[in-house]
């Protein structure tokens, strides 16, 4: 069977034929998907009280309505953590924060040596990470809302030392929070 000769295009008209095959490609591709908002989602019926009551923990109901915990640790040291009542939902995540102070700067911002260090704990944190809020350092752990049990006490511990560990390393001798 002989093959047909080659077809040879120039050039300039096989550059015009694939600018106006990629012209029309964005007619083509679909649209872009849109990110979902992040949403807040009422506390009622999450029963996250009696989550943490089931744990053995006490916890007291803020002004904003989240539990707050106060925790012993070595060496005498107290340390406060709060669980939001308040959820939020991104897509089909619904998350709830676990948060505890460390550090109270001057003013609303943090100096930069001690917000550069923060950023470096980030690295070696595994389940948070730190906030600031109000001049504040926080570290915040967010867990699905509805975690319970072992995996919830944990996350409070977690954040708990982290947050104490970095107040006693940045203001060493006290013990604010």
């Amino acid at each position: 069977m002989k093959r047909p000769p080659a077809v040879v295009v120039p050039a300039a008209a096989a550059t015009a034929a694939l600018l106006a095959l990629m012209a029309s490609l964005p007619l083509l591709a679909a649209p872009p998907v849109a990110k979902p908002a992040a949403t807040r989602v009422p506390s009622e019926g999450q029963g996250i009280e009696a989550r943490l009551r089931a744990l053995d923990l006490e916890p007291q109901v803020d002004a904003d309505g989240d539990y707050r915990l106060l925790f012993a640790l070595d060496g005498g040291r107290q340390q406060v953590t709060y669980v939001r009542a308040h959820t939020e939902r991104f897509g089909q995540l619904e998350l709830r924060e676990i948060w505890s102070p460390a550090y109270r700067a001057e003013g609303d911002s943090l100096p930069g040596d001690i917000a550069n260090r923060l950023l470096q704990e980030g690295q070696e944190n595994i389940v948070g990470a730190w906030v600031r809020q109000d001049g504040i350092a926080i570290y915040v752990t967010r867990v699905p809302a509805d975690l319970s049990g072992k995996p919830l006490a944990d996350a409070i511990e977690a954040t708990t030392r982290a947050a104490d560990a970095m107040e006693a390393q940045l203001t060493p001798g006290k013990d604010q929070f």
